[in-house]
């Protein structure tokens, strides 16, 4: 079965279609350590404290009809409180379990820690699998159940990363984040990237779930030339936001308020994308731990958030789904 490389944007004929015609979204959670975000990375000194948080979110999810996706790390993998909370709704179909692989603390620890090898996709393929591998492992015997989903850490795929996927039983990625560039950084460039899912192999066995990020605003149609220009210039991208001619929204709680994520919904709709895959770490459950949940007022409006978009996504026919829910209604 010959892969493409899930660094390329597929040809027209990959996109993938269901066979029920319904409007689907994920909850995926990049469940993972905490650590300071405005410094290097390392290896030691991060910490777990939002672990027991874990559980509201899941009460939460479960109270609202959602099933969350755990796309776990090796820290994660690694905590038996993480494992006492989420086993048991894991096991139940409440919850399901996915691979995020964070290369700078997933053994063999062998590379250099550097922004380059913090994508996943830059390292040796050798020791891209080997750590893949590990981690997949250790979270089938952590959860008790077989992780079919992935996403790269930093959504740091490489020309390899599809490969290796294949040999440990994943069925989907959802590491690609269209219409955002890493390139300048070290990591991949998904600016060409479509927003549907599509498939990576002429049998249809793989399937890539984007993450969605829409343009809204006068200027939409344009906004895969002008956007990556404005890079630099955040005040100019602030100034076509302010005026409603251009702004990047991607599906998320962080750095997104809920009237930006409901007009990111509705040109989700209007594009007939069938999946929207909607996205957040997991340390934001918790005061103190990412830019964006500072306080227990914070914390308070994340879940405000969620509670809204539920809800406008019921309103617009657009129905809560799971890892298991897009294997079995995928057009093959």
């Amino acid at each position: 079965m010959a892969l493409r490389s899930l660094l390329d944007p597929p040809p027209s004929h990959a996109l993938a279609r269901f066979s029920d015609r319904k409007t689907r979204y994920l909850l995926t959670v990049d469940t993972e350590e905490e650590f300071d975000w405005d410094k290097p990375l390392r290896r030691e000194g991060y910490g777990l404290d939002h672990i027991p948080r874990l559980a509201r979110f899941q009460q939460f999810c479960e109270g609202m009809g959602v099933v969350p996706i755990y796309l776990v790390d090796w820290p994660i993998a690694t905590s038996s409180l993480a494992g006492e909370i989420l086993r048991e709704p894991i096991a139940a179909g409440r919850a399901e379990v996915g691979v995020q692989l964070h290369p700078w603390v997933s053994p063999p620890f062998t590379e250099e820690v550097s922004e380059t090898n913090s994508f996943a996709g830059n390292l040796p393929h050798v020791l891209e699998a080997e750590k893949f591998a590990r981690l997949r492992d250790r979270i089938e015997t952590q959860f008790g159940a077989a992780p079919l989903i992935y996403r790269a850490g930093r959504y740091g795929l490489g020309p390899r990363t599809a490969e290796i996927l294949q040999a440990n039983g994943i069925a989907i990625d959802s590491s690609v984040r269209s219409k955002f560039d890493y390139s300048a950084s070290g990591g991949p460039d998904y600016r060409r990237h479509p927003l549907g899912p599509y498939w990576l192999d002429e049998d249809r066995t793989m399937l890539e779930l984007p993450l969605t990020t829409t343009f809204w605003g006068l200027l939409r149609e344009l906004g895969d030339a002008i956007y990556p220009r404005l890079w630099r210039m955040p005040q100019a991208r602030g100034v076509l936001s302010h005026l409603g001619l251009l702004e990047r929204i991607p599906l998320t709680p962080e750095g997104v308020g809920v009237e930006e994520a409901m007009r990111g919904i509705d040109m989700a709709l209007d594009a007939q994308l069938p999946v929207l895959v909607f996205s957040f770490h997991s340390p934001s459950l918790a005061p103190g731990h990412t830019p964006y949940v500072r306080t227990e007022g914070d914390l308070d409006r994340l879940y405000d958030w969620w509670r809204r978009i539920f809800a406008y996504c019921a309103l617009r026919d657009v129905k809560p789904s799971s890892v298991a829910d897009v294997l079995a209604a995928v057009e093959r």
